[in-house]
């Protein structure tokens, strides 16, 4: 059964989805985001212990509450996310993310509030961090331990794209047999987002061994449009391809920690940077809005800052 929320809170969302043109994950991580804000404001107000704030009814939230609402209720919000639910400075950061997004609505799309207090709401900070990747070595002990198994073409492919191409594990999952035309693929990206890539060599011919080899002889095949197939003929979910990676990382012996689909977008990334490619063609094949996103690919790795330092040539004077 759907959760029960107020009208306003309901509006927003479709105004995110219809309008703003965010995904339906997206939408529902800002649902449970205001969600919980509004339980945990009831939960102070009527002095209930935060420990049931799951059984806290929001759905008679009005706007006449929403009014009462201050910076420091946000401030008050953020402290118990971090003291008592453990949540990350990241996690903190997209929840203060979310209650700008939906004050701002009220405020200038609704015009239901004359001050917005989310506008002096800030974002914790969060540590930068370098992005897990495999280097080019590990790369190939990863693709060498793709089992010879029913799903061996289908599984190579996927691996020859998310390396070759970077994409998301989401955009991967949405293709279809039509995004893909001569060796160009289209990819829909964050926000229903087009863009187009193109298949180098491996792509094209991992692509046509799945295609002539295995999936023709799976359940559906002729009825499902998806590019990249289960077993039952259906489209691969993202979690059943994250348990696909999970095994090739197992099997290849490399055991790399925490290798995702997403890790091996950064892999993609970092490798066609380390090979010569500028950052704004990285950015339109990674299908980044801002450059500024694209740049944490554009890190160098110690040694390698070492060994420019040790080979200057002045290095070998005295």
């Amino acid at each position: 059964m759907q959760r029960e929320i107020p009208k306003i809170v309901r509006d927003f969302l479709v105004y995110l989805t219809t309008i703003k043109g965010k995904s339906l994950r997206t939408r529902k991580e800002y649902e449970y985001d205001i969600t919980l804000f509004f339980r945990f404001l009831k939960a102070v107000e009527e002095n209930v212990d935060v420990a049931k704030i799951n059984d806290i009814i929001i759905k008679e939230v009005t706007i006449d509450f929403i009014k009462e609402i201050s910076l420091e209720d946000m401030y008050l919000f953020l402290e118990y996310c971090e003291t008592q639910r453990n949540n990350s400075a990241s996690s903190r950061a997209r929840k203060a993310a979310t209650l700008k997004s939906f004050f701002k609505y009220l405020k200038v799309k609704r015009r239901m509030l004359n001050y917005n207090p989310a506008e002096e709401l800030e974002t914790p900070k969060i540590g930068k961090k370098k992005p897990i990747y495999m280097d080019q070595k590990e790369a190939e002990i990863f693709i060498a331990g793709i089992k010879k198994s029913n799903h061996y073409y289908r599984n190579y492919s996927m691996i020859m794209f998310f390396l070759n191409l970077g994409l998301r594990v989401s955009e991967l999952c949405s293709l279809n047999l039509t995004s893909i035309q001569d060796n160009v693929l289209h990819v829909i990206g964050k926000g229903d987002k087009e863009r187009t890539v193109f298949l180098n060599n491996a792509c094209v011919h991992s692509l046509q061994q799945y295609m002539q080899k295995e999936r023709p002889y799976i359940q559906g095949a002729t009825t499902n449009d998806a590019l990249f197939l289960s077993q039952k003929g259906t489209r691969l979910t993202r979690q059943t391809v994250a348990k696909i990676i999970k095994q090739i990382n197992h099997d290849s012996g490399l055991n790399k920690e925490k290798l995702t689909p997403h890790k091996l977008r950064h892999t993609s990334a970092t490798i066609m940077y380390k090979s010569g490619a500028d950052i704004r063609s990285l950015q339109h094949i990674l299908g980044h809005t801002s450059v500024s996103t694209t740049q944490i690919y554009t890190h160098v790795e110690d040694k390698e800052i070492a060994r420019v330092i040790e080979n200057n040539p002045f290095n070998q004077i005295g």
